[in-house]
């Protein structure tokens, strides 16, 4: 399978990409990635790489221009035909490449998503459907940022594509929809999550629980969490934070002192599975679903174990005909 890594995209780019790209390498033997950048810094970073690695399964398409996230998407899609989360995402539509990985732009590679692959049938407004880590394992968030001003049909429309996911990524047989909420009641919220449990209480053949609360959402209450963009992307950040916070605190409590540092040297092992379990990096990147093909977004602080995990992400959904389940599936 042929992955396109915006090599230029990120903070962290191009080294910590492309290394993450050459760890996948060595994971998966039917893979073949294609670096979409500037040439030469491409190649300087694979000559000095540490990592071995099969040089035919490896190429190089040349784009010289990047989209920042300075950047205004829409305007500077047009300008910037050379950018290159374009040229990646033009490789997936001309079938020279099965999906695209990324880790610049999230503004730059939906547009280049819309413009460049189109919409599914059926499908207003794509969304970004981000895995989150709670107490029963990964659930499914949607929208984490795309759609700051939704319809309820965008959420119904969203409710369905997680439920696709649930089940053919995750591996979840009756996926349950939760949808995100002030409170339990079908009449709390604001008129648009009042709406949209109206109409996902009516919806057949998924499985609506009713409205999910925020103490609820890394409890796993819910295998898929619906909400718009704004909500959906200000819960990622928080758990995000959080996460950080927490193995913070933990460091400085099992480093004060002496006996302190003791029992850090037998909890060791057991803190090692706390902060995987909490690190965004273990579950790579992030799907946009509803278009036309396989799009990942990584974080813009993405290093190499996040754009690995990433790449294995892309796989999956490749490996599985997601996007083609996905749009029988809302027919």
């Amino acid at each position: 399978m042929r992955i396109a890594i915006d090599a230029m995209g990120g903070d962290h780019a191009p080294e910590e990409i492309i290394k993450g790209a050459l760890m996948a390498l060595e994971l998966h033997e039917d893979l073949h990635i294609i670096f979409v950048g500037r040439e030469q810094e491409i190649a300087k970073c694979l000559q000095s790489s540490t990592i071995k690695y099969s040089s035919p399964r490896i190429s190089i398409v040349h784009a010289q221009e990047v989209i920042t996230m300075e950047d205004h998407p829409a305007t500077v899609y047009r300008k910037k035909k050379d950018a290159s989360i374009t040229v990646a995402t033009r490789l997936v539509k001309e079938k020279k490449a099965d999906a695209v990985v990324s880790a610049g732009s999230t503004g730059g590679q939906m547009v280049a998503a819309l413009f460049g692959l189109g919409r599914l049938e059926s499908i207003d407004r794509p969304a970004i459907g981000t895995v989150l880590p709670t107490l029963l394992g990964p659930k499914i968030m949607l929208d984490a940022g795309a759609n700051a001003d939704c319809k309820p049909e965008n959420l119904v429309q969203f409710a369905k594509m997680g439920d696709v996911y649930a089940r053919k990524i995750l591996g979840i047989v009756n996926p349950r929809i939760g949808l995100i909420n002030i409170g339990e009641e079908p009449t709390k919220g604001n008129e648009l999550t009042i709406k949209t449990y109206e109409q996902l209480s009516a919806q057949a053949g998924i499985n609506f629980i009713g409205n999910i609360e925020g103490r609820d959402i890394l409890a796993g209450k819910a295998d898929v969490m619906v909400c718009d963009g704004f909500v959906g992307n200000v819960v990622l950040k928080v758990v995000e934070g959080t996460a950080g916070a927490l193995t913070t605190l933990l460091k400085e409590a099992l480093t004060k002192d002496t006996r302190s540092k003791v029992g850090a040297l037998l909890l060791k092992p057991g803190l090692k599975g706390f902060k995987k379990r909490l690190d965004y990096s273990e579950h790579g990147g992030a799907p946009l679903l509803g278009v036309k093909g396989v799009s990942i977004i990584c974080h813009g602080s993405s290093k190499a174990d996040a754009v690995k995990n990433a790449v294995r992400a892309a796989l999956e959904c490749v490996s599985s005909d997601f996007v083609k389940e996905l749009q029988d599936s809302l027919k």
